[in-house]
């Protein structure tokens, strides 16, 4: 941070801010939005565009700016940017490929749309910083290659868990120790939620209710501990990961889990319910140097063999700015697949479905994402969260179970099936092994 803050200053002594183009504005995107014109100089947020105009107005307007230029084409948006004029558009594709924009940031959640947006923005040279987890865990392997070769940075964002998580992991690493357990602390778990259930929650803090669901009902957890499987080169214990329920702090977690186990996977993913320091995210790390396990000692980390490190709060859209900052200045992916899918989302059903009911959405009535091993998504035809809108049910799926590609038929046409085949046939054969 103090490197990216720095540069931004630098920047705007310059005159030249990092130039930022935002698609989504609804409570995240307005916070976003709010942390850019606000509270970060060196910074442009020259664009916003949103499904319904009215949003993006509404996020200039809450962040303090009303005169803002409402724009159908990349031409007029193009235009607008250059004369220092805040453009708003129902466009994204508009937006994301006009002259004068460093970098797109993609507050969505939607995958289909998002991958759309994405790969405008390579084409258009452009980096993108997502907090579309969803899109992430369902082709996010892809995308990083497909932006390496396009020569910009695909990132997600540092105050999101995953985001922090990685932080934590570099962290760790390059204080010489080996992290084996990356964890996402959360207050609530229950496969049951609905929109139904959480419409009170969210009303209370102006958020969409699938959204919200989609926290409560652990489908969000499994996305970003997929994510962060997939930067980092860690697995799962098992579907759905451990998921354990513990009351206390998470330095106590050091004893809850099998070392060599952890070695032999090479590390896991998890999440913990109730713990303490929450909302926070914790990495817990060995080391064999044995004068390094008599410092750590010293240092009131313990005896080992696991230690404990963690952050106490993810602070989500404060954090972006600097994630678009690290994009722009130093090519820099605050996280990004490193390779083959490790980890996928795969769909379980939320009730009983029947022949002919067509699946609706993430967060939704029907289904809830659980995180599983690529190898085992793959062999038993697994059917990805991220693909399950939309799908019509073929046979009966009883309510618990996973669904298989072949419970289901695609819709025709989509986008986000042409990905997943070509992230497939790109990494054939490099799937880690089941187990």
């Amino acid at each position: 941070m103090i490197l990216v803050d720095t540069a931004l200053a630098r920047r705007e002594a310059e005159g030249r801010p990092v130039r930022v183009a935002m698609v989504g504005a609804g409570f995240m995107g307005r916070g976003v939005a709010n942390q850019i014109i606000g509270s970060t100089p060196g910074m442009r947020l020259v664009g916003v565009s949103n499904r319904h105009l009215d949003g993006a107005v509404r996020a200039y307007r809450e962040a303090g700016v009303e005169d803002v230029d409402v724009v159908h084409d990349a031409a007029s948006a193009s235009a607008s940017i250059a004369a220092g004029r805040p453009v708003v558009t129902e466009d994204a594709l508009a937006l994301v490929t006009a002259d004068g924009v460093d970098v797109v940031c993609d507050v969505t959640g939607a995958v289909e749309f998002g991958a759309e947006v994405t790969l405008a923005a390579f084409a258009a040279g452009k980096h993108v910083v997502t907090m579309n987890a969803e899109l992430d865990g369902t082709v996010g392997p892809l995308l990083s290659v497909l932006a390496e070769r396009a020569g910009v940075v695909f990132s997600g964002v540092d105050g999101d868990q995953p985001g922090v998580e990685v932080n934590l992991h570099r962290f760790v690493t390059g204080r010489g120790l080996t992290p084996l357990v990356l964890g996402n602390i959360k207050g609530l778990q229950d496969t049951q939620r609905t929109p139904t259930t959480q419409a009170g929650f969210a009303a209370k803090w102006g958020q969409d209710p699938a959204m919200v669901t989609s926290f409560a009902d652990g489908t969000k957890v499994s996305f970003e501990q997929a994510i962060v499987a997939n930067a980092t080169g860690m697995t799962v214990e098992r579907r759905g990961m451990g998921g354990r329920d513990h009351r206390g702090h998470v330095d106590e977690l050091t004893g809850a889990y099998d070392v060599e186990q952890l070695r032999a996977l090479g590390g896991v993913v998890d999440y913990v319910v109730g713990a303490q320091p929450g909302p926070g995210v914790f990495c817990l790390a060995t080391v064999e140097d044995p004068k390094q396990r008599h410092y750590l000692d010293l240092y009131k980390l313990g005896p080992g063999p696991l230690y404990s490190f963690y952050t106490p709060y993810h602070l989500c859209h404060f954090e972006v700015p600097a994630s678009l900052a690290r994009a722009v200045l130093f090519d820099d992916a605050v996280i990004r697949a490193s390779g083959a899918p490790r980890v996928e989302v795969v769909a379980t059903a939320k009730r009983d479905l029947a022949p002919g009911e067509v699946l609706d959405g993430l967060g939704g009535y029907d289904t809830y994402g659980e995180a599983e091993t690529a190898a085992a998504t793959a062999a038993d035809r697994l059917l990805p969260m991220g693909v399950a809108e939309g799908c019509r049910v073929l046979r009966p799926v009883r309510q618990g179970a996973t669904l298989t590609e072949d419970d289901v038929e695609l819709p025709a046409g989509r986008l986000v099936d042409d990905l997943r085949r070509q992230q497939a046939e790109l990494f054939a054969g490099d799937a880690a092994p089941l187990g």
